[in-house]
């Protein structure tokens, strides 16, 4: 079984309440369908009911009416999400009026389904830029305890097994900061450990990546390494990491033991953190280039609750994969 198809039965085994706010756009729809007929997630669908209808009669969908549909002009909770709203942003001056305008914002909306407890996860973006979508999440949601900062993991596959977990190695951050801090670049550590067990059920060997190992090199930009990798362990004392490793060390056991002897990560790292969303975005195209490797993501990862991005130009299957992602994440919560 692929990792995917793992990662649907574990939603179906324990579902969750996937919120999609671009209710009426046709890939969504299309996805929202597939997702129901597989059942590994319950949909709840942000639009106009009759658009919604209209668009569902002219694809031939058949599974959209066991979706929950939320018309963001009308529904019961409308006066309770303002209320949510006006509290979460009192402090930026927020008014009951600007509230009202703002909850019949599909975005707005489904982040204070989430904020109220009445849908455990988001997907968005085939219709929206990223700006948009995680707006409204920072600014409702924000992040989990003891994070301070958002990343993007990638899950790779790779064709040869003896690398990673049976060919699987996770990437960070290779899509949202630039340029971390040794206290951000530990964050990211823990995120990232945290999303391995979500998604993928076992346990993360994680590496701080760096161009020295154990000290081969002196550089500013090694010390911000050793130094995120002990705070990372002050962090999470559950897991398992070490640097700063070069790649080569992280990944071929033979080079680990050599440069790193008593490593218990060097030659078995599972779990790539790059120093720089330079490197980590470069190293995961690479990959996924040369090496024939499956890039998955990027899967958001620091957040209070899953809330996931897409790509304006993503398809039906990048929805529906990205749902099952979420809804693991709002398991893992």
């Amino acid at each position: 079984m692929d990792i995917l198809n793992k990662i649907k039965v574990r939603a179906a085994e324990n579902k969750k309440r996937i919120v999609l706010p671009e209710g009426t756009e046709e890939r969504t729809l299309r996805a929202a369908d597939e997702v129901l007929e597989e059942g590994f997630a319950d949909i709840i669908l942000i639009g106009n009911p009759k658009d919604i209808e209209k668009e569902s009669r002219r694809l031939v969908l058949k599974n959209i009416n066991r979706a929950k549909i939320i018309d963001p002009a009308d529904h019961p909770k409308k006066r309770e999400y303002i209320d949510l709203l006006v509290e979460v942003r009192k402090n930026k001056g927020m008014t009951h009026e600007e509230a009202s305008n703002l909850v019949e914002d599909p975005l707005y909306l489904s982040v204070l389904m989430i904020k109220n407890g009445d849908a455990d996860g988001e997907v968005a973006g085939a219709d929206n830029a990223t700006g948009d979508v995680l707006r409204p999440a920072f600014q409702i949601v924000k992040t989990q305890p003891g994070i301070s900062v958002v990343s993007g993991a990638f899950i790779m596959i790779l064709k040869d097994k003896e690398f990673g977990e049976d060919g699987i190695i996770i990437f960070a951050d290779g899509a949202v900061h630039p340029d971390p801090t040794a206290e951000e670049l530990a964050e990211i550590a823990v995120s990232t450990g945290q999303t391995t067990r979500n998604l993928l059920g076992f346990e993360p060997r994680i590496a701080m990546l760096s161009f020295s190992t154990k000290g081969s090199a002196k550089h500013e930009m090694v010390d911000k390494v050793v130094k995120a990798t002990e705070l990372a362990k002050q962090k999470d004392h559950s897991l398992k990491i070490d640097g700063e490793l070069q790649v080569d060390a992280a990944l071929i056991p033979e080079i680990g033991h050599k440069k790193a002897p008593g490593s218990e990560i060097a030659g078995k790292a599972n779990v790539f953190i790059f120093p720089s969303l330079e490197s980590g975005n470069i190293a995961y195209k690479l990959v996924q280039r040369l090496a024939h490797a499956e890039a998955i993501g990027p899967v958001l990862q620091g957040m209070a609750a899953p809330i996931n991005d897409l790509s304006r130009g993503c398809s039906v299957s990048d929805i529906v994969s990205l749902v099952a992602i979420t809804a693991n994440q709002a398991i893992g919560k």
